[in-house]
């Protein structure tokens, strides 16, 4: 399977199954990875589940699974951004539908800002955000996904403190403001948060800005669960062109 040179990172992706192409962004925050998927933590894991019809794309971000790239002070959102356009660019993708969850749904509401055109649909499950001031210090994620560096040159306080900023200062998803989402019209399939990493007031606001959106508010097990995925499955026909 591919890995790629972006700029100064490398980064690996897959594609499995033959159609029209998904990118998929797996949770865990910055440790978002393609082992993940094979997680406690997936209801719907995207290659089990759509790989029959669709080309699905998994693919590890910088600095997890066997992704690479340096720490500077001023990596952010857009910086991962560039590693997702660089493996849609490798693959040859022109129009895609993007799921992710967690982070994921980050990632997609920065991709739809910066590559609209190239986006067909999305489907984000338990988007990550925050109501409110930023708490102090860094969040267990975070200092999850720094103990994974290792010891590294750039992973000094100061390149760390100030990309942690860069990603989570801003409330709301962290990744755009809410006057973007509320102008955004591509199709969106939302499948709500339920927790503190993933509260269910920035699921409800996203459904009630954005002029484009189904919404799930329950999805996660049991008989909440058999019923999204056929509504998932029959959003990403419907928004597949032809």
């Amino acid at each position: 399977m591919p890995t790629i040179k972006n700029g100064d990172a490398t980064i690996y992706y897959e594609i499995h199954g033959k159609g029209f192409p998904i990118l998929t962004y797996a949770p865990a925050g910055l440790r978002s990875s393609i082992a993940v998927w094979d997680g406690p933590t997936v209801p719907i894991h995207p290659v089990r589940e759509w790989s029959a019809n669709y080309s699905v794309i998994v693919m590890d971000q910088r600095n997890t699974g066997k992704s690479h790239a340096p720490i500077t002070a001023k990596d952010g959102w857009q910086t991962y951004i560039s590693d997702h356009v660089a493996v849609l660019d490798h693959a040859g993708v022109k129009r895609v539908h993007l799921y992710g969850q967690c982070i994921g749904g980050d990632f997609i509401f920065a991709m739809l800002k910066s590559q609209s055109q190239r986006v067909a649909s999305a489907v984000i499950a338990q988007p990550s955000g925050r109501i409110g001031p930023m708490k102090p210090g860094w969040s267990a994620s975070f200092q999850e996904w720094v103990k994974s560096l290792g010891e590294r040159p750039d992973a000094t306080e100061a390149n760390l403190n100030a990309f942690y900023r860069n990603m989570y200062e801003p409330d709301f998803v962290y990744s755009v403001d809410r006057a973007f989402v509320a102008s955004c019209l591509t199709p969106l399939l939302l499948m709500a948060g339920n927790d503190d990493a993933h509260p269910r007031p920035v699921s409800d606001e996203i459904a009630k800005i954005m002029p484009n959106v189904e919404y799930i508010p329950e999805w996660k097990t049991g008989a909440a669960l058999e019923a999204a995925k056929p509504r998932v499955r029959q959003f990403l026909a419907k928004h597949t062109p032809r």
